[in-house]
């Protein structure tokens, strides 16, 4: 048996007016989803534990079956795995977003433009990011460069109590009542101000400016945490498996839990991703011995973060063709015996452009064990009918792994 998670982060909505009060699972043309929805089972799954915000992080622990509230400790240590960061064991790393910021205002008066500074560049972000290595960084803090706008920042020593906002959960609104708080929050603020000074005026952004983009003028700092310590997913489930995504957040925590990262090449984070390149690599993956593939799309919630209706429901119409319906066709004409589990993180409301934490639907296809049923169809409305809640997300994996 080989089993593959198709994650589209974000996928799940409110009713949205331009929808004609449909959600944008319901609004979108969904055929190969809608046969595994009717093929299969369907239901709703609660992946975000009671307290906890709804986050990817939190989110994507669960689905991939570790409970929060024992292995969660902060979302910034996933992408510094990723990034071949080893934290210490007195490390609290940080996410660091280059980020868009109002130009005219002092410091606590301006808007959040846009959390990802108009997808910039890997390449320009790395000349920004040393840029502040060269001005912010100190024996005990250092910034590391990742991916477009995603970074690091590693402070040994940290407290672990802070409060912080993240940047696509404030688009538009004033950052004074969202800056960093907590017994050392002046510590993060000053690094925060002092890189509007340095980066407003960098070469890098005076170009972006000139071609019409948006300057990545700050940094942003939130998903403080420290190291956790998974339980390997082969020992946990006795599987081989492999991680395929954009995000360092995921490729982090499938490191952790001890499962293969393959990067694929042009593969974004966007709706310009490299669908096709991420099938081939979960396909090779399962014929070359691994039992269990997590493959993890985030472009339906980049568009929503980014209030991008039309491009949400591109995203999702793009995975249902360019990857459920590959490759369903591919595993059936090989003769292979498969599950499939079609799912969601977490609602990202196009209305709203952030995360909640409401249940998601999920559909999980056995290939030899089907039950038609075509009133269902995967999304919201239809995942509620059936009655079915897997109120602790966590036991999700367990359920369709076929463990006890």
């Amino acid at each position: 048996m080989k089993y593959i998670v198709v994650l589209g982060d974000g996928m799940a909505d409110y009713p949205f007016a331009e929808f004609g009060g449909k959600t944008a699972l319901e609004y979108a043309s969904t055929p190969n989803f809608d046969r595994l929805a009717s093929e299969g089972e369907l239901g709703l799954v609660q992946t975000i534990p009671e307290g906890f915000p709804p986050g990817s992080d939190t989110a994507n622990l669960s689905v991939i079956g570790y409970n929060p509230l024992n292995y969660y400790t902060g979302r910034s240590p996933f992408e510094a795995a990723s990034m071949g960061i080893d934290l210490k064991p007195g490390d609290v790393s940080f996410r660091c977003n280059l980020v868009t910021l109002s130009p005219d205002e002092p410091y606590p008066k301006k808007k959040m433009i846009d959390y990802c500074s108009g997808e910039i560049s890997t390449e320009e972000a790395k000349e920004l990011i040393d840029a502040l290595k060269g001005e912010l960084e100190t024996e005990c803090m250092k910034i590391y460069a990742g991916f477009r706008y995603r970074h690091v920042m590693v402070w040994e020593g940290a407290s672990d109590q802070w409060q912080l906002t993240p940047p696509h959960d404030i688009s538009g609104r004033v950052i004074e009542h969202y800056l960093p708080a907590g017994s050392e929050a002046v510590t993060l603020l000053d690094l925060m101000e002092k890189s509007y000074t340095i980066l407003a005026n960098h070469p890098v952004n005076q170009e972006r400016l000139e071609r019409g983009l948006k300057p990545a003028n700050s940094i942003w700092i939130w998903g403080d945490g420290k190291k956790p310590l998974l339980p390997l997913f082969k020992e946990k489930y006795g599987l081989s498996g492999a991680v395929i995504s954009a995000v360092d957040l995921i490729k982090g925590l499938g490191l952790f839990a001890g499962l293969e990262r393959i990067d694929v090449e042009g593969a974004t984070g966007d709706i310009d991703t490299n669908f096709e390149g991420k099938v081939s690599a979960a396909l090779e993956a399962l014929n070359r011995g691994h039992d269990f593939v997590y493959l993890h799309i985030e472009a339906p919630d980049e568009c929503s973060h980014r209030f991008e209706a039309k491009n949400k429901i591109k995203a999702i119409e793009l995975i249902d063709e360019k990857v459920v319906q590959v490759i369903r066709k591919e595993l059936e004409e090989n003769g292979t015996d498969f599950s499939i589990l079609l799912v969601t993180d977490h609602a990202t409301p196009l209305s709203l452009g952030t995360h909640t934490s409401e249940p998601v639907p999920y559909a999980i296809y056995r290939s030899s064990n089907k039950h038609v049923d075509c009133t269902r169809n995967f999304n919201e409305v239809s995942a509620l009918k059936t009655g079915r809640l897997i109120k602790e997300g966590y036991t999700l994996m367990d359920y369709f792994l076929g463990r006890p």
